[in-house]
């Protein structure tokens, strides 16, 4: 298994239908295909745990990207963040880890498309990939979108990134 990546959203503000309706609108602004099967993933006691999508660079035959983000249940028992500390996000924010992307490795390109419109309509959110200390949000998003694509972006502190005056 590669590098995983989360959205973190507020807990107040989560729903899994929102977080299925903004991906679908986040897929649409960044010109990629989304593909919505409904399969449905339960845990051995049958509490239901999440659904996929499954998010596809358009130009297919060129192009082999794709991702799969997994779209948690509220009762998700993974859904709960524990790292504020290590991010340096406020604890008293109540932040939720949603939107799972399995494998950032490999679509970077990808990732940074759909993450970009999905903070630009969902802006007090974040995108964290697991193995660094480290979060973007939008601004972020927008200093990185100025700059000429770089496809280590999700592995550099977006703090570090300066844009020429």
């Amino acid at each position: 298994m590669g590098t995983s990546a989360f959205i973190l959203m507020n807990q107040k503000k989560y729903t899994p239908e929102r977080l299925l309706a903004d991906s679908i609108i986040s897929a649409f602004h960044a010109d990629v295909m989304l593909n919505f099967h409904n399969s449905k993933n339960y845990a051995s006691n049958g509490q239901f745990l999440s659904t996929t999508l499954n998010i596809n660079d358009k130009n297919v035959r060129e192009n082999n990207d794709s991702f799969i983000l997994y779209v948690d249940a509220l009762d998700n028992p993974h859904l709960d963040f524990f790292y504020y500390e290590d991010l340096g996000l406020d604890s008293n924010n109540k932040l939720y880890q949603v939107g799972t992307i399995e494998d950032v490795y490999g679509v970077e390109e990808l990732v940074f498309r759909f993450v970009y419109h999905y903070l630009k309509s969902n802006p007090d959110d974040y995108f964290w990939v697991a193995d660094y200390d480290w979060v973007y949000g939008w601004e972020d998003m927008q200093k990185l979108k100025s700059l000429p694509y770089d496809p280590d972006w999700c592995y550099k502190n977006p703090k570090l990134i300066r844009v020429a005056d």
